[in-house]
């Protein structure tokens, strides 16, 4: 029995590793990021494109302070302008950041939208 639970705990180990590795992490937050795209009024297609580009150029950290981002934007009210927009996503202090968010926008906006 002991030997049964040790080889099963192994291969979800495995399992998981692997879903890792092959991208499993990517997807969930791409489809992630999409959906909060999406809910704040973004086409769906550039959404998409989006979502795939943000979580692959940006870690988990970068993320965070993105979602951040929104929390101020929820109690300010949301953005009524590009540039308004552009101005509450310089408070997030990182340029990597900045440049990649504005670029995908850009490259999603023209090739998707």
């Amino acid at each position: 029995m002991r030997k049964t639970l040790i080889i099963l705990v192994v291969l979800a180990l495995v399992g998981i590793g692997l879903w890792g590795y092959f991208g499993g992490f990517e997807r969930v937050t791409a489809a992630r990021i999409e959906s909060a795209l999406i809910e704040r009024g973004v086409p769906q297609p550039v959404a998409a494109c989006m979502g795939t580009r943000l979580s692959e150029r940006l870690t988990i950290g970068q993320l965070r302070e993105l979602e951040r981002l929104r929390v101020r934007e929820k109690e300010a009210g949301l953005p009524t302008s590009t540039i308004e927009f552009l101005e509450r996503l310089r408070t997030v202090e990182d340029a990597e950041v900045i440049e990649v968010v504005g670029s995908s926008a850009a490259i999603c906006a023209f090739s998707r939208g």
